[in-house]
């Protein structure tokens, strides 16, 4: 039962690696480089980042979250605690994230995917992006935390 636990942790670092990576990049190189360019331009390009990320990134996401889940259920059924402890605070930290992006990501998100898709620049625009933008280092920060603990789950 720990193989199939641990097959799982691998699984979960996987798809939660996809998240994390894309908010590391969002963290380092995106936000330096919607800074420097026009409100026009920066709901062109993030409107429609968002709109097919928002529509291709909850499968990793949630392969993730599952993965992990099977991987803390399945640690504590071979009486691996430790595994199990770590795989649940992986849980824990993907479901933090979770609320994050979808109170405050996700909508903003829409905002700016309806105004790119319809051609339109919100004199709002720039202030959207600083409200993301606020939060993409403790999205990243936690990400990197349950991939961090997901590994740990392999090595104990």
């Amino acid at each position: 039962m720990i193989d199939i636990a641990r097959m799982a942790a691998v699984v979960a670092v996987l798809g939660t690696g996809v998240v994390y990576g894309t908010d590391v990049f969002c963290a380092l190189v995106q936000r330096p480089a919607v800074a420097a360019i026009d409100d026009h331009a920066l709901v062109a390009v993030m409107g429609n980042v968002h709109r097919y990320g928002d529509r291709r990134m909850p499968l990793p996401g949630a392969i993730g979250i599952v993965a992990a889940a099977a991987s803390a259920v399945l640690a504590a059924g071979a009486g691996r605690w430790a595994g199990a402890i770590s795989a649940a605070t992986a849980v824990a930290l993907l479901l933090i994230w979770l609320v994050l992006y979808t109170r405050i990501s996700a909508p903003i998100n829409r905002q700016l995917s309806v105004a790119a898709k319809a051609g339109d620049t919100p004199p709002n625009a720039r202030l959207l992006q600083a409200k993301w933008d606020r939060i993409i280092n403790a999205r990243a920060t936690i990400q990197g935390l349950a991939v961090a603990a997901l590994c740990l789950t392999l090595i104990i």
